[in-house]
């Protein structure tokens, strides 16, 4: 596989023309297309399809990819649960299954704890900041080696931004409270919670609501006002915890099968990295767009929104460190791509620190 057929952003951008405006909505304008070759492929997805910004992004990357090939590469996307089951996508890509698919890289840690650097972990990268590394940091470069043990090639697919702290029935004002608390929370979050005494739960997004609402779990996270809105969470928990020191950005990622992406001519694969892009950028965008309005109407609900303690971010940003580094002396794969992170988390947040973070304490108080 040639590295120019893999990382050639400026090359689609120039080759492509992709960021174009028509009115409100960012499109891809096609290029002269010289391949003809039909390639029919499936996209399995860790989220419904009533989720418009996670599952959306998916849709977006096949209906560009559409577009720009005269209807000669057609991805046809499928929500959780159609051909696999949310947390079974990667190793439907790794195995041919599907060509390809759309998820959020920490569910599988079970494969490689180092995985969960492509999407987030806790107290890391913002959005921004996220895609900094990836795209400009060798943190793409470094998660495809990842990657390339299961025959798969990750591209980025859109970040949430940073996400909430999740529903919960009862207050919680420190550390003690969430002793035995019954919580549904993925990756390296779920890891850190447990170690502060939480009974931690993995359960799919689309069963999430109706295990609040018979009690088998007392809290649960997902993303934030416009998706929890959505999945009806304020019905069964009215107390709303921020911030999700969990997923500060997590970014997720398009997964495709290496054997099926050999396969592909040279200019389907250029399309393909721009619809990607696209996807990516529209993703974060539409979040920041929707969920301000959501937020305002789940407190006119009489949702309650409480902050977390500091005694519980101080514990939570100490273990989720400490789990970090201990992991990082244990595999030396992991270490590679964490000294890679680390070194650009310092840099990043000394940098924002400077800038972003005075002018939004001035500025967002007084809005």
């Amino acid at each position: 596989m040639k590295r120019r057929e893999l990382l050639g952003t400026g090359l689609i951008l120039g080759t492509t023309s992709v960021l174009g405006c028509q009115g409100n909505q960012t499109t891809a304008a096609a290029p002269a297309v010289h391949t003809k070759t039909k390639v029919k492929w499936r996209l399995v997805s860790s989220f419904p399809r009533t989720l418009d910004t996670l599952y959306g992004s998916a849709e977006i990357l096949a209906d560009r990819v559409a577009k720009m090939t005269d209807g000669n590469f057609e991805i046809r996307t499928y929500q959780a649960g159609e051909i696999v089951g949310s947390l079974e996508v990667m190793d439907a890509v790794q195995q041919g299954s599907v060509q390809a698919g759309q998820s959020a890289s920490y569910y599988y840690i079970g494969k490689n704890p180092a995985l969960a650097f492509d999407c987030c972990v806790p107290f890391g990268l913002t959005a921004r900041q996220q895609a900094g590394w990836l795209h400009e940091g060798g943190g793409l470069e470094l998660t495809r080696g990842l990657f390339s043990d299961f025959n798969i090639i990750n591209f980025p697919a859109g970040n949430t931004g940073t996400q909430m702290g999740g529903w919960f029935k009862k207050e919680i004002f420190g550390s003690a409270d969430l002793q035995g608390l019954r919580m549904r929370i993925p990756g390296l979050g779920g890891k850190v919670m447990a170690q502060m005494g939480v009974a931690v739960q993995t359960i799919p997004g689309p069963e999430i609501s109706t295990a609040l609402e018979r009690g088998a779990i007392d809290a649960t996270e997902w993303v934030g006002p416009y998706d929890d809105e959505k999945f009806g969470f304020y019905k069964f928990a009215k107390y709303y915890y921020y911030p999700g020191w969990w997923e500060p950005g997590p970014s997720l990622s398009f997964y495709v099968n290496g054997k099926a992406w050999e396969k592909l001519p040279s200019d389907y694969k250029y399309i393909f990295q721009a619809a990607a892009k696209e996807a990516e950028l529209l993703m974060q965008a539409r979040y920041d767009a929707r969920n301000p309005a959501a937020l305002s109407r789940l407190l006119q609900s009489g949702v309650e929104m409480r902050p977390f303690s500091e005694d519980i971010l101080q514990k939570a940003r100490d273990t989720a460190l400490q789990f970090l580094a201990e992991s990082a002396g244990k595999d030396p794969g992991y270490r590679k791509v964490y000294e890679s992170w680390k070194k650009a988390r310092k840099a990043s947040f000394r940098w924002f620190d400077t800038a972003e973070r005075t002018y939004a304490q001035f500025a967002f108080p007084n809005a």
